[in-house]
């Protein structure tokens, strides 16, 4: 390997590195305000001046390619002189306005001015004033504050594939601005908040709440969506103030969605806070014990199969297992958590989850979309494609027409009838799939609800398995679904029991079959009601809520310990930020409420127990924030039942699709901007 000196220490380093990535090596913090890993090297802030031998000028160590035998100084008087006029020329123009600066404590410009600024300036001139831009309801500006360092039209450009922001004008007159003044459209919009080193571009709705001193923070992960975005609750008291990202190059690399970042304010709005029983066509406020005693003797008049269960999009394991006791001790086996009706095989983990890992996209050849919008479904996992897309232009196929994916893709079919021509060799594309190395098939919920569903995942893993494409090394089959919980809940095997029968549930829910019908956190479920006697234990007071005859207050996410596993299988905690508002409990709390009242002591649960006898029922699991380990299996010689159907990707509500999300005003407000964008024709989505 070759070598570098630095401050006369000598270190080696790999080649194509740059002079500052050789100094973080030897432990040496170089500033810099336009340089950052994850994007492009624009070498325009000149912050990162270091002095190298027999050069008479300092070098912009960002933009500088590390070479054998360099003799680098980043502690030396001609270093310091240089990066104090730097900083001289940056604040010429920067407003001393740090006091009402939504960034301060958190500012790169500030901690550097600390160090290198002086306490006059010698500009007699005044300072230039930009006038404020407009980019939807995320994201508040005040370009006075800019530097230029165009962080943000990198990030826009490279990594969220959408080029909505650039420079005009030249010198002192540049500015930065989205060309148009309209709303920002990529759902990784609010990320330039965290990659602003100065106040130029700050959150506009936690303008003015808190100084990042007085917040308690908290490492938690994300259940917008099945992806598991590593996340950061920060809090005020008990009140979640911001939600931001946690570096995971594993998952979210050190972005998260616009939806996991914003719909934190919905956490106050449309809370359930006590129990609510229906009394003359009326909800109406009630307390623990009459809600608990009304459910109870309805349970004991009814049949165990005239009980059905429902368990939502955001429930932690260790609740959706005490529910899944809770039914076996009512002896009901009706139990189902998929909104709608699509296939699974739950037999082996390799049928459910994404194999390929979300970082090993990276390494893959060739992409095959089959009815999914994975920029709606999992932005994280979009935001990986696009970048093999842009760093190695992987080509990338869909069956059924997704949209903008912020990337170029080819449709190679709408029907079901292009997959089996796929699979059994017939079609120009097989040799195309055959031919490459690591390919990542990615097949979404909107496929797998056709009645062709089952055919679609033996068949592709037939063909996967027999051009070696499922081995220890690599596997490129991948379901990718929508909910934080699915993954999970398989695992618990927490399916309507009925062997043959795979839709069950949702043909006495059709039906009207249930007398009771217990929704755990659910309000996706499309529900008829009749005269069904409607529980509904939930957080938020959404469509469960509204039409439900009993409601028993639980926890959000934030509010309670609980494990929640993300689509590769990858087991992880979401750790408690906040409390329960009012009366709310925790959803094992409010079973054991329940059990006690029907006499059943000897079944209540214990959160310990119930954790450690999640972790002992999760298959192939390794340990915490790993991937599952893997299991090979046979090639399978059934002939599953096909129909030719058109593959309609279905349109998700992106901004409303859980009960959180349409609770936040913030939100609402964004899918107001994109319904009225496409109104007028200028949403390219």
């Amino acid at each position: 390997m070759p070598k570098i000196t630095i401050n006369g220490k000598e270190i080696e380093f790999d080649k194509g590195m740059t002079v500052l990535q050789a100094c973080e090596l030897a432990d040496v913090e170089i500033p810099r305000f336009c340089y950052h890993e994850k994007l492009s090297i624009a070498g325009n802030c000149r912050m990162c001046l270091v002095e190298m031998e027999k050069s008479a000028k300092p070098i912009a160590s960002c933009a500088m390619p590390a070479a054998e035998g360099m003799n680098i100084k980043t502690n030396t008087p001609f270093v310091e002189k240089a990066r104090k006029g730097v900083m001289e020329f940056l604040l010429a123009n920067h407003p001393l306005d740090c006091p009402v600066c939504d960034q301060g404590g958190e500012c790169d410009l500030q901690d550097q001015s600390m160090y290198y600024g002086v306490d006059k300036s010698r500009f007699v001139e005044n300072k230039r004033q930009v006038k404020e831009k407009y980019m939807g309801p995320l994201i508040k500006t005040q370009m006075t504050r800019c530097i230029h360092c165009t962080r943000c039209v990198r990030f826009a450009t490279e990594v969220a594939g959408v080029p909505e922001i650039g420079a005009i004008g030249r010198g002192e007159n540049m500015e930065i601005t989205t060309y148009l003044e309209k709303a920002m459209e990529s759902e990784l919009s609010a990320n330039v908040i965290d990659l602003c080193p100065v106040g130029a571009l700050t959150s506009k709705p936690y303008a003015f709440e808190a100084r990042p001193w007085e917040l308690k923070k908290t490492e938690s992960v994300d259940v917008m969506d099945a992806v598991g975005s590593n996340i950061r609750v920060d809090t005020y008291n008990w009140e979640v103030k911001r939600i931001l990202p946690r570096l995971n190059n594993d998952i979210n690399e050190e972005w998260i969605s616009d939806k996991t970042r914003y719909s934190c304010d919905g956490l106050l709005k449309q809370r359930l806070d006590v129990p609510y029983i229906k009394k003359n066509n009326k909800l109406q406020k009630s307390n623990w014990d009459e809600a608990v005693s009304i459910l109870v003797e309805k349970i004991k008049t009814l049949n165990p199969d005239d009980i059905g269960g429902h368990i939502g999009d955001m429930v932690n394991l260790e609740n959706a297992l005490s529910f899944k006791k809770f039914f076996s001790v009512l002896k009901s086996n009706n139990l189902e958590f998929r909104e709608k009706n699509f296939f699974i095989d739950p037999s082996e983990k390799s049928n459910y989850i994404f194999n390929s890992s979300i970082k090993g996209i990276e390494q893959s050849d060739l992409i095959l979309l089959i009815g999914t919008n994975p920029r709606h479904e999992a932005t994280m996992l979009n935001a990986r494609i696009r970048k093999v897309f842009a760093q190695k232009k992987v080509p990338i196929y869909s069956i059924g027409n997704p949209g903008d994916l912020t990337y170029d893709y080819t449709i190679i079919g709408n029907k079901t009838d292009d997959i089996k021509k796929i699979l059994s060799n017939e079609s120009n594309f097989s040799k195309t799939l055959s031919s490459s190395k690591k390919p990542v098939i990615i097949i979404g919920e909107s496929a797998l609800e056709l009645k062709s569903g089952k055919y679609l995942i033996e068949g592709f893993k037939n063909f996967l398995k027999n051009n070696n494409f499922i081995n220890k090394d690599w596997n490129a089959f991948n379901f990718l679904p929508q909910n934080a919980s699915t993954v999970g809940l398989i695992d618990l095997k927490i399916l309507s029991k009925e062997e043959g029968k795979r839709n069950s549930f949702f043909e006495k829910l059709k039906n009207n079959q249930f007398k009771l019908l217990y929704l755990l956190g659910s309000d996706n479920l499309d529900i008829k009601k009749n005269n069904e006697f409607i529980v509904y234990q939930g957080s938020h007071g959404d469509r469960g809520a509204e039409i439900a005859d009993l409601i028993l207050p639980s926890a959000a996410f934030t509010e309670q310990n609980g494990l929640y596993e993300n689509l590769e299988g990858r087991v992880q905690e979401c750790k408690k930020a906040s409390y329960p508002i009012g009366e709310a409990l925790e959803d094992w709390k409010i079973l054991n409420f329940i059990l006690k009242a029907l006499g059943k002591n000897e079944n209540l649960f214990n959160f310990d127990s119930l954790r450690k006898e999640v972790l002992n029922s999760i298959p192939n699991f390794s340990k915490l924030n790993e991937l599952p380990n893997f299991k090979d299996y046979e090639s399978i010689n059934t002939s599953p039942y096909f129909e030719s159907e058109e593959v309609n990707i279905k349109e998700l509500d992106y901004f409303f699709t859980n009960a959180i999300s349409r609770a936040s005003k913030t939100m609402s407000e964004c899918r107001q901007i994109k319904h009225s964008s496409k109104k007028t024709g200028t949403d390219n989505l």
